[in-house]
């Protein structure tokens, strides 16, 4: 994908108020520069100017990566693990002109540590946390974007695919996650968006359980939460299956949870109220008599960080959907002591509508 850094840059510098930005490694560093640092205990910040400079306090052993990218312009402040690192922040705090400044930071991802350190060196150093503004920015996905998430959609599928012919009862959650993550590297996925959430049976009552060594019984929930990479942008697919014959509440819940799916993703478009996605998913489910058992939001924003905080589908958000926004569509049942059904699809905002990214069959029976 072909990226235009100074141009995402650029965005980032037009936040209203600010002297400066710092970003911390992480998806938000990746976004706006295409640089890759693990975040340890070794402090490495991006600084990103008015004037249009990019600057980074870097430990000496990681400034190669940026010499490899003549294109980024950067300036380095290093630091050696013999010296530490304070008098590189105090460097680029006086170079910079920081001092008794406004500098934002993402309020999630920035630690202590980073914003102790400013503050050490000019206690008058004024923090924002401004992460709604950068989300923001990365919210609004271009088509190459786009693109990238229906290729993991696609590839995520067909391991799914692969993932059932195989499946059987007497099977563990853990054995089966390992065969999924297995498939989707067969399928060209260039890593994982997160560890899958195989859960089976009561467990399934829990949103985001944890992995066990239960093993799959007969007649009973099997819902998997798993999604892979491709080219850095994730798929976030749930499907909920039983390998045998439902109860009838089994089915009645999975009717009503795919119900509420396909009203969230019918009222999806531009102008549409975030609120009002997530409103037509619980009205189904509230109809049903199982409003009590959907405990979270109908979706999340989608992009580099997998989880993003814009946009936000929930009750009662009267932000505006936009085109470029990607997000997912998840509502869910979850009934202590039988189990939970959960249906996610991934939503582009267009000019005219949706585009639906997700397109696996949504049948609670395995054909």
């Amino acid at each position: 994908m072909k990226v235009d850094y100074a141009a995402r840059q650029a965005k980032l510098r037009e936040i209203a108020g600010l002297d400066a930005v710092a970003l911390v490694p992480g998806f938000n560093m990746y976004y706006f520069t295409g640089l890759e640092f693990h975040l340890s205990e070794r402090p490495v910040i991006a600084i990103l100017t008015p004037d249009g400079e990019l600057s980074f306090i870097i430990p000496e052993l990681e400034v190669p990566k940026i010499n490899q990218r003549p294109d980024l312009e950067a300036r380095a402040f290093p630091w050696s693990d013999k010296d530490g690192y304070g008098d590189a922040f105090k460097q680029a705090v006086n170079d910079l002109g920081l001092a008794g400044k406004k500098l934002g930071v993402d309020g999630l991802t920035m630690r202590v540590t980073e914003l102790l350190e400013f503050q050490k060196v000019s206690p008058d150093i004024k923090i924002s946390a401004v992460e709604r503004q950068i989300i923001r920015i990365m919210a609004m996905k271009i088509p190459d974007e786009v693109e990238a998430m229906r290729k993991a959609c696609q590839l995520s599928e067909a391991a799914l695919d692969k993932l059932l012919a195989w499946v059987q009862p007497g099977m563990t959650e853990r054995e089966i996650a390992i065969r999924l993550n297995e498939e989707m590297t067969a399928q060209g996925c260039q890593g994982v968006a997160f560890e899958p959430l195989v859960q089976t049976g009561p467990n399934s009552a829990l949103p985001h359980g944890m992995l066990t060594d239960r093993a799959l019984g007969k007649d009973e929930f099997l819902l998997i939460d798993y999604g892979g990479r491709y080219d850095g942008y994730p798929a976030d697919i749930t499907r909920t299956f039983c390998l045998g014959t439902p109860t009838a509440e089994m089915q009645k819940i999975y009717d009503t949870v795919k119900a509420a799916n396909e009203a969230a993703i019918k009222v999806s478009g531009p102008g549409v109220a975030m609120g009002d996605v997530d409103k037509a998913a619980r009205d189904v489910i509230n109809a049903a008599g199982y409003g009590a058992y959907f405990i979270h939001r109908t979706g999340h924003g989608l992009g580099l960080a997998g989880h993003e905080i814009i946009p936000q589908i929930a009750e009662g958000v009267t932000d505006l959907l936009e085109p470029g926004m990607a997000y997912t569509i998840e509502p869910g049942i979850y009934v202590p002591g039988l189990g939970g059904v959960r249906i996610e699809d991934n939503v582009v905002i267009t000019e005219t509508g949706a585009d639906i990214l997700t397109s696996y069959p949504k049948s609670l029976v395995r054909g």
